[in-house]
């Protein structure tokens, strides 16, 4: 499956979100990420695999590792997929409180 178009499916696992916010606070290695994660480090090798083929998390080896970073302009799509969505469900939300109380009133 792939994430690259779908905001919902990518961010949709909490896993994911998680590592989402932790690289928010600076790069880290599968490893420190492993150790603040309630999951295994190869379940969190594998949520960064797909954050890093939909290219919202870049990695770059130093020594015998892999640093992990956001990157913030791809992640800004995602976001903007679901403001646009929650938008739309607010206005429908406040037409209908809206159209509640004309028939109320």
């Amino acid at each position: 499956m792939t994430y690259q178009s779908d905001a919902w499916g990518l961010l949709g696992d909490s896993s994911r979100r998680a590592i989402i916010e932790r690289l928010s606070a600076g790069p880290c290695t599968v490893a420190e990420l492993a150790e603040e994660m309630p999951i295994s480090r190869p379940a969190v090798s594998q949520h960064l695999k797909v954050l890093r083929e939909a290219g919202v998390v870049h990695d770059e080896p130093v020594g015998r590792n892999r640093v992990y970073s956001i990157d913030a302009a791809r992640l800004e799509r995602y976001r903007r997929q679901l403001d646009q969505f929650w938008s739309g469900a607010l206005g429908s939300l406040a037409a209908g409180a809206a159209g509640e109380e004309k028939e109320i009133g």
